[in-house]
């Protein structure tokens, strides 16, 4: 392995600076699973309302798959401008209380994973780093009008028992926050990781009550307050439009109240199963999830209904819903 620490670059009156030890570290890295666009929500509203500062780059020429994820540019009429380049950062940020915490965002490395991890070992424990808390989200078979669900994970039992309302046993596919969780325990580091449960129909926009929920476990897993009033706000915009859809059509209706049923039913059993996870204890695939989906409306139309149900959802302005075309809308790689 080539030594971890040259594919990073600090910005050392910060990094040197003994206030920076013993702070919380928040991770939110985009290019895994995001359901309704929950990650990067929550990273631009950290980055966007807090105060921040630099503490350290990663070097993306060595991380990221630039033909797989490609940069934006602009062509403005006879030249090229606004070029954005992929991001990976260490953040220094001050909660609603002025409280500091460090942030780790931006996109999720494709290439040499474990010398990226070994250099955020090196990181948290020359910053003497007590608690990395992440968050990812995935799309569930759940409606939108019962309380947003997590699945939290890790080594610290205090911030996971009673949170969770499933507790599966599940084969999947990594993501780098995995195994940079599963890295930092056997390295003896306190972890805690979020998985938020985002509407299906819903999870290709942006949905800000789950980006919400989102800053909420994370900050009460660090003991911070954390920026959710704009997303609030702008959640409530999103209801009333998924509402008035809702309202306008007794077919979505039907498939809402069915999904509320089989919540609910869940929510009440005494022994709970994810809902993603198959009966051989393998995490279903995209395309099994449709397929379990139909079953779990337990309704000849199931297929039918959850597709009203999406563009009913598109039809409205929600932000962030697919373009004419049918295909998600592409944002930067950050």
């Amino acid at each position: 392995m080539l030594e971890p620490r040259t594919l990073f670059n600090v910005n050392a009156e910060i990094y040197d600076d003994s206030a920076l030890r013993g702070l919380p570290l928040l991770a939110s890295l985009s290019g895994f699973v995001d359901a309704g666009h929950v990650v990067s929500q929550v990273s631009e509203e950290l980055l966007e309302i807090l105060a921040s500062e630099t503490v350290a780059v990663f070097d993306a020429d060595q991380l990221i798959d630039y033909r797989n994820r490609r940069p934006r540019i602009t062509f403005a009429e006879d030249h090229l401008t606004d070029y954005q380049p992929p991001r990976l950062e260490l953040h220094r940020l001050y909660d609603g209380l002025g409280e500091p915490f460090l942030l780790l965002t931006g996109f999720e490395p494709d290439l040499q994973w474990e010398r990226f991890i070994s250099a955020v070992l090196l990181i948290v424990e020359e910053l003497e780093i007590p608690l990395l808390s992440w968050i990812h989200a995935i799309p569930m078979p759940v409606p939108h009008t019962r309380p947003i669900g997590v699945t939290v994970h890790g080594n610290r039992p205090d911030l996971i028992d009673g949170m969770n309302a499933w507790r599966p046993t599940a084969e999947l596919q990594a993501s780098i926050g995995h195994l940079l969780e599963l890295r930092l325990i056997e390295a003896g580091h306190d972890v805690v990781g979020h998985v938020v449960h985002v509407p299906h129909y819903l999870a290709e926009a942006e949905y800000p009550p789950a980006a919400v929920a989102g800053l909420e476990y994370l900050g009460a897993s660090a003991g911070l307050m954390l920026p959710t009033d704009r997303l609030r706000e702008t959640g409530r915009d999103v209801e009333r439009q998924i509402a008035r859809q809702v309202d306008g059509s007794s077919e979505v209706q039907s498939v809402v109240t069915n999904l509320e049923r089989k919540y609910d039913e869940h929510a009440g059993s005494t022994e709970r199963r994810s809902l993603l996870v198959k009966e051989n204890s393998e995490l279903a695939s995209a395309e099994e999830l449709g397929a379990a989906v139909e079953a779990y409306l337990a309704s000849p139309r199931a297929e039918e209904e959850s597709t009203l149900l999406w563009e009913a959802a598109n039809e409205s302005d929600i932000p962030g819903a697919t373009d004419d075309d049918g295909g998600a809308e592409d944002g930067p790689v950050r």
